[in-house]
């Protein structure tokens, strides 16, 4: 039986250039040498080659089978089903604002929206200077920081469209942008490395840590008897409001400090704002 083609020939993927090769070969090495089997390496490698060209490509997924003595199609099925890693040239700054279910209504697609006039790309596209990609990413597990808008996996918690502009333009003005909670800010390419498992060599990056904040760990307290304080979220620039005490905390319209409230974010409310027809009790101290 004849061997009939069902499509173009597949040219094999060009290699790194000899000094990239033998500096990869280097850091995969010792990748792999941190597992008994060397299969499971394939997450590793495929952020280190993302690290060098900002995406995975059949030259990295070729160097990744050769290293792990794995197929192409093996390696592809892999890099293809996680959506970290990127299969196309992307920005140097991944821009991702949650749009699953609590984010989006607490104003996640107003943000997605508003970046995409305002930067005029789409979903996964880069803007002409390469320096941000916009996607709108599933939850990351920070509900109660919503909405949230991740920068190469870095949190930007409780915005807003006006913030989230602010945000896209310093970042591709080369300002200083600091994330609301842990390590600083680095490249796509930097992060990819330190995903690869290398050190993180960013000043400040180990004392940031990546501890729970104050909303997270209210349900804690509340577990363990205590009584949480108030919190009411700024206008989401990550300022105290206005009135509020030296330690933070807002005061009424007296300057008093509010009665502590269980709520992270709000203070209490006397209708539930999703159903004006159906009122809520307001909120009262046990026994009143």
């Amino acid at each position: 039986m004849t061997e009939v083609s069902l499509g173009m020939p597949q040219l094999p993927a060009p290699d790194y250039p000899a000094e990239v090769r033998a500096r990869l070969e280097a850091d995969a090495r010792e990748i792999i040498a941190r597992y008994p089997g060397s299969r499971s390496a394939l997450l590793p490698l495929l952020h280190l080659v993302q690290s060098e060209e900002g995406h995975v490509t059949p030259t990295g997924m070729r160097f990744c089978a050769e290293m792990l003595d794995l197929t192409t199609a093996e390696v592809t099925a892999v890099a293809t089903f996680y959506t970290m890693y990127r299969r196309k040239p992307s920005g140097d700054y991944q821009v991702g604002v949650c749009t699953n279910t609590l984010c989006a209504v607490m104003g996640g697609d107003a943000i997605f929206e508003a970046l995409q006039e305002h930067l005029g790309v789409g979903n996964q596209e880069t803007t002409e200077d390469g320096k941000v990609t916009l996607e709108h990413i599933e939850c990351n597990a920070a509900c109660d920081y919503a909405p949230v808008v991740m920068v190469n996996w870095e949190f930007f918690d409780n915005q807003t469209p006006e913030s989230a502009r602010k945000l896209v333009d310093d970042l591709r003005a080369g300002r200083e942008v600091r994330p609301t909670r842990g390590a600083p800010l680095c490249t796509f390419k930097e992060t990819a490395r330190i995903l690869a498992g290398f050190p993180d060599e960013r000043p400040g990056a180990v004392e940031a840590g990546g501890g729970a904040g104050p909303a997270s760990l209210a349900g804690l307290k509340l577990a363990r008897g205590e009584t949480p304080g108030p919190r009411v979220v700024s206008p989401r620039g990550g300022e105290d409001l206005p009135g509020a005490t030296e330690k933070g905390q807002p005061t009424t319209s007296t300057g008093e400090a509010p009665e502590p409230h269980p709520s992270s974010h709000d203070a209490p409310r006397r209708t539930a704002a999703s159903d004006p027809e159906n009122p809520t009790g307001p909120v009262t101290k046990e026994g009143e």
